[in-house]
Parts: structure tokens; sequence; C-alpha cells
């Protein structure tokens, strides 16, 4: 799960609108005073690159990388029968997950359409911690409000920032600052200290590489924030690079990979359907989605390798020998770890096997270009020593 840069949008000019507000992060002058540009997203001013994207990414890949994504929605939930509420609203099994062991999943509506894709960690027995994207949280909120129990209580976090360290190096420079961090496996969490402040901090990431993320009260988000970036392997990174590196890693991205129209088997995200829930059948949209599971769904989500040097956006379509549409792309870019251009695509069954070539048309030019396997690097997440 992961929010980045969006594309574009054009607005209708109407001197009666009132101007929209964009919201400041709490280390909103950290960035600029690094000189981040910055740039409008989910509502936010956002850093979207310091010193350059290609920079930005391969010091990832090699070090580690300190992203804000404070603007993601952090929620608390609480209530008797927490679990059990949540799993009327998503395919995870929550009641029988270990504590602070954190799940991905999907919000799902009652056609089994993801609404939005999200990390839930059980903290408690009748405590949940939950991170979803920034963009969509408060349809999330009303979406789960309308759906849950009353005795069912959600605590937006906005006092809380998030910071994600991610890189091979990451894990090590934060427990310099953090003892008992290098402990944690991947998709682990647990509750830590620093100079007074409670943190959460989980295993986790959107790159592909090891990490952590780290929820901290926002008056001490510049404190941790300078911190970090005094140890010599972290440096601060813009959206631009946490885009090409999630892409490299091949996860999706909500608004572009992932909407209403897809569902879980189409986005070859069938991992998040729990056996459990799936003998059950009890899920939002569970008659769709496991007939699409058995039967195998009209499109999926494939890699494409991208012949050339010129990527190939989101909004390329994908092709039969005819010209006539028959697929789409949802991401794509350069990708700096790889040497070539990338994407993601929803193409039919019949093209989604690997090596598979297929033809890309972006504004009319037509590009070749073969299915492959994702990740298109390898994820380096630590699951422990063997």
């Amino acid at each position: 799960m992961s929010d980045s840069v969006p594309p574009s949008t054009d607005l209708p000019i109407d001197d009666e609108l009132e101007p929209i507000e964009i919201l400041t992060l709490p280390l909103d002058a950290w960035h600029r005073e690094r000189g981040a540009r910055m740039v409008e997203f989910a509502g936010y001013h956002m850093p979207v690159q310091y010193e350059g994207i290609m920079a930005e990414h391969l010091w990832t890949r090699e070090h580690a990388g300190l992203f804000d994504v404070s603007h993601m929605g952090q929620l608390g939930v609480t209530g008797p029968n927490v679990a059990a509420a949540l799993e009327a609203l998503m395919p995870a099994a929550i009641s029988d997950a270990p504590r602070n062991k954190a799940r991905y999943s999907l919000l799902l509506d009652d056609q089994g359409g993801v609404l939005d894709d999200l990390m839930l960690t059980p903290q408690g027995e009748d405590q949940v911690y939950m991170v979803v994207n920034g963009a969509t949280k408060y349809d999330d909120l009303a979406h789960m409000i309308e759906r849950l129990p009353d005795e069912i209580t959600l605590n937006l976090m906005e006092e809380h920032a998030l910071l994600a360290v991610q890189g091979p190096e990451a894990v090590a420079a934060v427990a310099r600052l953090i003892p008992g961090v290098d402990a944690l496996v991947f998709m682990q969490a647990g509750a830590f200290d620093w100079q007074g402040h409670a943190l959460w901090i989980s295993r986790s990431g959107y790159t592909g590489e090891d990490g952590v993320e780290i929820s901290v009260p926002a008056e001490a988000a510049v404190a941790l924030a300078d911190a970090l970036v005094a140890q010599p392997e972290i440096k601060p990174i813009g959206l631009g690079a946490r885009d090409s590196l999630r892409l490299e890693a091949g996860l999706p991205l909500y608004g572009h990979d992932l909407d209403p129209t897809t569902t879980p088997v189409m986005a070859d995200l069938g991992f998040a359907l729990a056996k459990r829930r799936r003998e059950a059948a009890d899920f939002p949209g569970a008659a769709r989605v496991l007939a699409e599971r058995e039967a195998g769904p009209a499109l999926r989500r494939v890699g494409l390798l991208v012949e050339g040097r010129q990527p190939v956006r989101e909004g390329a379509t994908v092709v039969d020998d005819g010209g006539a549409i028959v697929g789409r792309v949802t991401s794509g870019g350069f990708a700096p770890s790889v040497g070539a251009p990338i994407a993601m695509a929803y193409v039919p069954a019949a093209l989604a096997a690997p090596g598979t070539g297929v033809t890309l048309s972006q504004r009319g030019k037509p590009h070749r270009a073969t299915v492959t396997a994702m990740p298109f690097v390898p994820h380096r997440y630590f699951r422990g020593v063997k």
C-alpha cells in the first residue's frame, strides 16, 4: 500500500469556486529547509524530490532513505470484538492474528471491488492499529463508520506523523537511536520509546527493501527526522523515488493499479484472501471474488518490460493486432535499478503469461513490451535468521 505522485488534473475554471486549502504536515518546513521541491498531493504539500529522483532511488536501494508519509491515515480502532467487526469489511483473518503482527488487507465494496488497500496490526484484544492511503482516508472513515457497530470507536491519529526508513542499511541505522528495533522481523511491530516519546514501529514499508515505519507524535517529528538523517546511511527521499521504488517492487498503488473496478484476484492480490475467510465466504463480494479465483478473471495485473528507452505511462493502452484496445497501463516509468522502462497493466488472461509479447499505444505511438513476472527487482524483506 502506497500513496505517490498523482497525474496532473485539469480543473474547470469557476470564479465562484472557493480555493481548496492545501494543508501542511509536521515536517513541511523541515523539507523546505533541505531544498525539497514541494507538490500538492492528497490535500497536502509533499516533497517530490530533493537532489533528483534517480539519485534518491539508487541511494535507497544501496543505503537508506527517509520518507515522510504523514499524509497517510493512521487509525486506532477500538471496542468489543473489534477484530470480528473489521472482518465484516475485509478478507483478512484478524480475530486469530497474533498480536503485533501486521497484515496487508483490502477494504472491499459489496461487489468485491477494492475501495482501498491498507495495513492493520492487532495491538490488543480490543484494539487494532491501521494505516490507510492518504487520498482515501476520509472516504474509508465514512465507509467504516457507516458499517461498524456503534460500540466500535475510530480515532484518526492526526496528532501523529509517520516516517518510513527504507533500504538495506535502514534498520542498523535506526537501531543506533532506538535499541531493539533490529529484533523485529518483517511485518512485526511493537511499542518503543525515544527521548520520552512513545513510538509505534513496524518492520515494513512499500519499496521492496528492508526497513521500518515509525509512528511518532507530531511534536517530536522534526527532532526524530533530524536524528535519523544525522546517521550517515540515511538521506531524505521524496515521493518521486518512492513511486519508482514501489513500481520496481511490483507493488500496486491505490487510485492507479487498484480501484473499485478491480478485484483482489484481478490485481494478483490473492494472498490477501485469508484461508479461513475463503472457506467461510463471509467477506464483502465473496461470491464474485471466489468465482474469479476458481475460474480466473477476465483481466489480470501483470508486469511489463518495455522495449527501447521511452517510458510508457499510466493511461497508455494495450492493443491487439487490429489496434483494438484490450487492456490498460496503470503505472509506468523508467526503472533505475533495472536500467529500462517498466510498467504494470491489466491485460486479458490469454496475454498474462510471462514471456508474452504485447503492443502498447501511447499518444498513438506503438511500443512493444513483454509480460514478465513481478517484482522487477527482488524483495529484500528481513524474515529472520535462517
